[in-house]
């Protein structure tokens, strides 16, 4: 499989064999999602940057959507960490590269401090990073301290920073909150329910910080509370120290430019959002021009050599999409030349034919056409989890999540599968993966740096070799 490999590892003069940087950093988790974890972080991240002082944020395992909110609190991108998906190496020189530029690290866990394999308790442990844990006090009192207590001491030696209560009725809720600690010190103060600075959701998560008009208003007045705790009083210099090294020189390792003259033309606006900044970098550092358009406000295509669809919402502009006729016979023109399309999740499903927006009726928009079939929009989520995928031996690890599903003539051409999983005929554990023409399509969302060489291929650089079985089901 080929090494997973940070932005530094691919350009030259990154962070191999370079010196240990350390800054203050915390992480932020909590019992379960719903808790409040993006608030808290982007909040303690927007109150020190409008400090002056530099801030960077992370996000632990696949997420399109938190980070929208931690760079809007940061002015910085947000890259994930996963120490499967990203890989050990990847995350140790991102930090270090943060570190060694910054006075704050603010890392939002995922889902609950355990869960997950691996978790945010594990990232923590593995980088010497201080959990500060958010718990949704609300109908709670003492058994706030019981929760507090069993996620500090529930792994031995998980680095501990404090805990924060949120969604707090009143001073005196909190003060009860306070006093069921069984270490005074650990407490670092409470935030209300407050309509000001609620992170609107919707099936996939939290609405995009871009999609919102008063987006950072949200954040000022979160901030603005935050500002009022122990917590947010505590000067940056106070908050948990830690020292990040740099990878090991045999751990960086050059990419070839197998897209080097090559240009990808790359849909980006709020229909098709879900990119990862990593993944934009590990295509520069393949060789390739980025060249970038919206569909949605009727962008032609541009002259390029690939097209990437990433994943997003077509779902809820699907009357806009269904009304570029222009951009549909672009494509399909470029497909007729043979020219390569990688279309992950939501990209996908603006190639099929239709788009149910309810699996029981409703409407039914015609998209673009270059895939035959219907995708249809489901109440339950479809597909959830980390993912892999095989091309000529070389390894995509990535991830699947989704609300959709989809009846196609097509034979799947292979499937991913999970981690630790078999990659076999007939697997159902993973998602399709669609060949028609030069034209490749799934759920799956890659995350490139895993295997440059997969993600070149991907992009036409080489031939990919895939074995069709007839035998695999239907999606």
């Amino acid at each position: 499989m080929d090494a997973s490999l940070s932005s530094q590892a691919l350009q030259p003069g990154g962070a191999a064999g370079a010196a240990a940087a350390s800054c203050a950093a915390v992480l932020v988790a909590a019992p379960a999602s719903g808790q409040g974890k993006t608030t808290v972080a982007a909040a303690l991240a927007r109150l020190h940057a409008r400090q002056g002082r530099r801030v960077r944020a992370f996000k632990c395992g696949p997420d399109f959507l938190d980070p929208h909110w931690l760079a809007l609190a940061t002015g910085a991108p947000v890259h994930s960490l996963d120490l499967w998906m990203t890989g050990e190496a990847d995350c140790r020189a991102r930090l270090h590269a943060a570190a060694a530029e910054s006075d704050l690290l603010v890392i939002e866990g995922v889902m609950g401090l355990f869960d997950g394999n691996p978790s945010a308790a594990d990232l923590a442990q593995r980088f010497g990073v201080p959990v500060l844990a958010v718990i949704d006090a609300q109908a709670m009192a003492g058994t706030f301290g019981a929760l507090a207590y069993g996620l500090q001491n529930f792994r031995d030696g998980l680095p501990w920073a404090g805990v924060l209560a949120n969604r707090v009725a009143s001073e005196r809720h909190g003060a009860m909150l306070q006093e069921a600690l069984r270490d005074p010190s650990q407490w670092l103060g409470a935030l209300p329910r407050d309509a000001r600075f609620t992170l609107p959701e919707r099936h996939l998560g939290l609405v995009a910080a871009t999609e919102l008009g008063d987006a950072m208003s949200r954040l000022d007045a979160a901030a603005d509370v935050l500002a009022d705790t122990p917590l947010g009083r505590m000067p940056v210099g106070e908050l948990p120290q830690v020292g990040f090294e740099a990878l090991a020189s045999d751990e960086a390792r050059a990419v070839p430019p197998l897209l080097a003259g090559r240009t990808i033309a790359i849909a980006r606006d709020a229909a098709f959002s879900f990119i990862y900044p990593a993944n934009l970098d590990v295509l520069g550092a393949l060789g390739a021009e980025l060249s970038f358009f919206s569909p949605l406000a009727g962008d032609a295509l541009p002259a390029c050599d690939a097209v990437w669809l990433p994943g997003g919402y077509p779902e809820l502009h699907a009357p806009a999409l269904s009304a570029r006729t222009a951009l549909r016979e672009s494509l399909a023109a470029h497909v007729a030349a043979g020219k390569p399309v990688w279309a992950e999740c939501g990209g996908m499903m603006a190639l099929f034919d239709e788009l149910a927006l309810q699996e029981d009726g409703g409407e039914v928009h015609r998209l673009w056409g270059l895939l035959p079939g219907r995708v249809t929009m489901q109440k339950r989520l479809s597909g959830l989890g980390p993912q892999q995928l095989s091309l000529d031996g070389h390894v995509l690890r990535g991830h699947t999540f989704h609300y959709s599903s989809c009846e196609t003539p097509l034979v799947p051409a292979a499937r991913t599968a999970r981690p630790g999983a078999t990659q076999a005929v007939g697997a159902r554990a993973g998602e399709v993966l669609y060949v028609h023409g030069p034209v490749r399509a799934s759920y799956f969302h890659a995350w490139f740096a895993s295997s440059p060489q997969a993600t070149a291929r991907l992009f036409g650089a080489m031939p990919i070799e895939l074995e069709s079985h007839a035998a695999f089901d239907q999606a």
